[in-house]
């Protein structure tokens, strides 16, 4: 059988095409921007890609072609698909059709944090001896990869609520059918195709409505947002899990419990639905990570993982690429590279970097405007308070026509600008850094390079 997919490099659907080789199917595909490393991932796997998008591609006339969600009407291969009336699909809906069906699917859903923990959720199965598959948004650092076939029965997926294609707007978690489900937080996000929280919040229940009755949902205790979710309708076990000096939402005194599950940041430990008490890496960097090796943990259990060997297992956890990952020291300045472009995940990553720096360094703060929402002005409210423990925010706007930075500006006050070029942002960053500081690039993209361009100017500074 050939396949065709059709926006082949982002994440899932490179990750996607990887499954479908480990299946025995051709894959080839297609991309405005075969970029590393997925490219590279994907050529080892002996499939052929294309870049640009033409008819030409589909003229071999593929079996089936799987649309990625980036992908609209006018795109050429769609007019053409369409035209000749071949057969597509979605990448969700050929997941589940192709590969789900008889697997223990464990799902990772939430606005934040279902990379890492999704990671997590697939080494303290891997650490048990289950090789479990999985399909991970990110390149998890114990596997190095962000697929894998794996044994039966087990399979990991991190679970978006972004729409599944431009012919089905439902999530595309919807498609899964976990038995087993992590609901790690909900928040308003994605705001090109979601009007509002309400929207989101009834996507989450159509995923609650998949889980079967012998299944286990494991939902953040403190998320008022994820409790009213549930009071809609529950037909699963639910456990819960929340810090220790937190309370649980009220939403969920309604709710019956399975178990509940505690957790703590320094010293990072848990205690679990029995009252057993655990000690956590202390690797685990931040509140946030944290809560997600709770969830994973919890979820692991239910998959029949004793706690203390999930607990062990994290303690060898390598971390996921692009998630809080320390790129190189040069000159006595530590560079990071994080996925946060969501005010939460921009506070959380700058008060997990805050709390480990020594005194007398500073945190620098480069943040790229490049998501929709954030494009849209969506989260411009949220980023004042978020970007207030670092000591300098550089902020970047390449669509200064569709977005003003001004009053963010403005609110951080005198510790955040905004420019236009990254050249001009790495140019004034030298002006700040020394020895000792901290410097972290936030994007959901490439941001230009910029990583590159910092640590070519501290060597060429140190020098």
């Amino acid at each position: 059988m050939h396949i065709h997919i059709t926006g082949i490099c982002g994440t899932f659907m490179g990750g996607l095409a990887q499954l479908a080789r480990g299946l025995g199917f051709e894959v080839t595909g297609s991309d405005s921007n075969v970029y590393p490393p997925m490219d590279a991932q994907l050529r080892a796997a002996g499939i052929n890609l294309i870049e640009g998008y033409s008819a030409d591609n589909l003229k071999s006339s593929p079996d089936l072609l799987i649309i990625g969600n980036a992908m609209s009407r006018g795109n050429e291969e769609v007019e053409y698909a369409l035209d000749r009336g071949l057969k597509y699909t979605s990448g969700a809906q050929w997941l589940s059709d192709y590969f789900l069906h008889n697997r223990w699917v464990i799902a990772v859903a939430g606005t934040h944090g279902k990379t890492t923990t999704s990671s997590m959720v697939a080494w303290i199965l891997e650490y048990a001896g289950l090789r479990p598959g999985f399909l991970i948004g990110g390149v998890p650092g114990n596997f190095g990869v962000s697929a894998r076939f794996g044994e039966l029965p087990f399979f990991v997926v991190e679970a978006d609520e972004y729409d599944t294609a431009f012919f089905d707007k439902r999530s595309k978690f919807v498609h899964y059918r976990p038995r087993t489900a992590i609901l790690n937080n909900l928040e308003f996000d994605h705001a090109d195709i979601f009007d509002d929280l309400a929207s989101i919040k009834r996507q989450f229940h159509h995923l609650v409505r998949t889980i079967p009755g012998n299944g286990l949902i494991v939902s953040n205790g403190a998320d008022q947002n994820l409790a009213e979710v549930l009071q809609m309708g529950l037909w699963s076990d639910l456990e819960v899990f929340c810090g220790s000096a937190t309370e649980f939402a009220p939403a969920y005194s309604s709710q019956t419990l399975k178990g509940t599950w505690r957790y703590k940041n320094r010293p990072n430990n848990l205690v679990d639905p029995s009252g057993a008490d655990f000690d956590l890496a202390p690797q685990l960097c931040g509140v946030h990570n944290v809560s997600n090796a709770c969830a994973a943990i919890a979820a692991a259990r239910h998959a029949g993982v004793p706690v203390a060997v999930g607990v062990q297992a994290l303690s060898e956890f390598s971390g996921v690429k692009r998630r809080l990952e320390l790129l190189d020291v040069v000159g006595g300045v530590s560079v990071y590279d994080d996925f946060a472009h969501h005010p939460t995940e921009v506070a959380a990553t700058l008060l997990a970097l805050r709390s480990d720096l020594p005194d007398g360094s500073r945190l620098f703060a480069l943040l790229d405007f490049r998501s929709n929402s954030m494009i849209a002005g969506t989260h411009i409210d949220g980023l004042a308070s978020a970007l207030i423990s670092a000591d300098g925010s550089l902020l970047f706007n390449a669509k200064p026509d569709r977005l003003d930075l001004t009053d963010l500006c403005r609110a951080v006050e005198p510790k955040a600008q905004a420019f236009f070029s990254t050249v001009e942002m790495v140019e004034h960053l030298k002006t700040l850094c020394k020895p000792g500081d901290v410097v972290v690039c936030m994007s959901n993209g490439s941001f230009e390079g910029i990583h590159a361009q910092i640590l070519s100017m501290l060597i060429s500074k140190s020098s």
